[in-house]
């Protein structure tokens, strides 16, 4: 066990201490600086064991319950926590906790009335939902579970459309995602409609990873077999991947533009 770790669990084992003994903001001000020093650290596990004791303590301070949009969230980092260490049961009973509650949560809520409870509240909890989604899609891409990803992309992407707008630039990540899982499955005219929708308004936006998106697009085209455009594409990719730095999309870039080259030679 590394130094900084133990100091973690000693500040997470002090704090658990404190609490016993009533001392719940002294539990609180170690639980941070644990959290700050397993972040510094890139420890997953003291931050997963740091997030799952906060939880508890503000539990027993009895500001949160269950269903409390600040556990959710700590439920969410738990969550993709588990699924960057490969711990399948673990992510998929977290992002799916966060995904019911959420969902159940949004439909107590629906009827309620603004002075009871306001409108920014309410699109805050579909927006945490919007995340959890999001998550979640992202984890069943890495796993190859595209027709489940492809639905909580679709919820995620209709949330983000009705609460934040088309032109938001998780809106046009989003869209592109969509295209990604469609483009997948090898429903290349679907992805395409996407992904085009997501170039589009990434140029008109000027979004910080509009090359991303092109790089995509790209590939959907060489994927349909429209090799000069998708060519293109890639070379406008390329461009912008060079003027912002992004050394590694540059190198992917490249690495694709010899493929489509070699897959042109071959359909002669």
């Amino acid at each position: 066990m590394s130094f900084i770790l133990f100091f973690i669990l000693f500040s997470s084992l002090d704090s658990s201490l404190s609490v016993m003994k009533g001392e719940l903001a002294e539990a609180e001000r170690l639980l941070h600086q644990a959290l700050r020093l397993s972040h510094e650290a890139g420890d997953a596990r003291a931050i997963a064991y740091t997030y799952s004791t906060m939880a508890n303590v503000a539990l027993m301070q009895g500001q949160l319950d269950n269903d409390d949009n600040a556990i959710l969230e700590m439920s969410l980092k738990l969550a993709s926590i588990y699924a960057a260490q490969k711990q399948h049961k673990l992510a998929l009973a977290g992002y799916e906790f966060c995904i019911l509650t959420l969902e159940e949560k949004i439909d107590k809520q629906k009827d309620l009335p603004e002075d009871v409870l306001p409108a920014e509240e309410k699109a805050n909890t579909r927006l945490l939902l919007g995340m959890s989604l999001d998550g979640y899609a992202r984890y069943l891409l890495s796993i190859n579970q595209f027709s489940v990803a492809q639905k909580m992309y679709e919820k995620a992407l209709q949330i983000s459309s009705d609460v934040q707008g088309e032109t938001h630039p998780q809106t046009v990540v989003l869209l592109n995602d969509l295209a990604t899982v469609l483009d997948a499955q090898g429903h290349y005219d679907e992805a395409y409609s996407y992904v085009r929708r997501a170039a589009d308004l990434a140029k008109e936006t000027q979004h910080p990873e509009e090359h991303m998106v092109l790089n995509n697009l790209a590939a959907i085209l060489m994927h349909k077999e429209d090799f000069l455009q998708a060519k293109q594409v890639y070379k406008e990719a390329l461009k912008q991947a060079e003027q912002k730095g992004d050394a590694a999309s540059v190198q992917h870039i490249r690495e694709e533009l010899a493929e489509l080259a070699k897959r042109r030679k071959g359909s002669k």
